[in-house]
């Protein structure tokens, strides 16, 4: 057992598998947890997710080997003040926020630069339901998780977490965090705002009421992720705009390069673009993870 008390701020989706798995693999003794929102708190004790459930971050914390921020992203700075005064001498604490540039802003800002003992981590993880009711120990299995280190990252604390995540089933790589950034904002920060702008859309037009009961597989295959929490969604693309603003500039440019093909009937362009497309997914199918 690595990890005599576990500390979760933030009782959701992520932060309650995180806690299922551990304790599923042995890994850890007591768990104890907060949630701005108390009913999360009170199901998450219920379920058995945590030990003790806590009405203040700070109290959750104290005495805690391991603290996990499990919040949005723009919780972030809000979450860790709340709790660093609760927090041991040669506590670790890591997070699971889906940007990672902003992450290390919010943490230096409440710190007065990056300390040793903050860990940055992402897993890629996770399903269009939220809430600690819909957390699952398996979650993180055969999933990667990526860990951003820092200049004044301790090795101690980043192989710990490392462990950590590996006794849970993931698969741990490290990268910068810009480079983080860039990455999930063309493989999954895009594609929920494209997901969402496209069921509003379809949803404000005349006949929308004809449209959602003769949609088959492919619609419901496209338009899962627009499922997802909004808020989270929000806080993620807020977090991660210039990139994200980048990328949809390029789509809007790519989609107005395929009006125009239709409207001067260039269907063998339009066709070759598809099967570019195809071909591309194809040969990376078998990487997507």
């Amino acid at each position: 057992m690595r990890v005599r008390r576990l500390a979760i701020v933030g009782l959701g989706l992520i932060g309650g598998s995180f806690a299922r798995a551990l304790r599923a693999a042995g890994e850890v003794q007591h768990v104890a947890g907060f949630d701005p929102d108390p009913a999360q708190g009170e199901l998450a004790l219920r379920l058995g997710v945590v030990d003790q459930v806590f009405d203040r971050a700070e109290a959750a914390v104290r005495d805690a080997d391991v603290v996990l921020l499990a919040v949005p992203v723009l919780h972030t700075a809000e979450a860790l003040r709340s709790c660093v005064g609760g927090l041991k001498d040669g506590a670790i604490v890591s997070d699971v926020g889906s940007t990672k540039q902003s992450v290390l802003r919010d943490v230096s800002s409440i710190c007065g630069g990056l300390p040793s003992w903050f860990v940055a981590a992402h897993p890629i993880a996770g399903t269009e339901k939220s809430g600690v009711a819909n957390s699952f120990a398996e979650l993180f299995r055969r999933h990667r998780v990526i860990v951003t280190p820092h200049a004044g990252q301790d090795p101690a604390a980043r192989a710990l977490v490392t462990t950590l995540w590996q006794a849970v089933g993931a698969r741990v790589v490290e990268m910068d965090a810009a480079e983080h950034d860039a990455i999930f904002a063309a493989t999954s920060h895009l594609p929920h705002v494209l997901a969402y702008s496209f069921v509003d859309m379809l949803d404000r037009l005349e006949h929308s009421t004809d449209i959602f009961p003769n949609a088959g597989g492919g619609f419901r295959d496209f338009t899962r992720i627009a499922s997802s929490s909004p808020q989270m969604w929000h806080d993620i693309v807020r977090a991660n705009a210039d990139a994200v603003g980048s990328l949809l500039d390029r789509q809007i440019d790519e989609l107005q390069q395929i009006r125009q093909m239709m409207r001067e009937s260039r269907w063998d362009e339009m066709k070759a673009l598809f099967e570019r497309a195809r071909t591309a997914r194809e040969r990376y199918l078998t990487q997507i993870e």
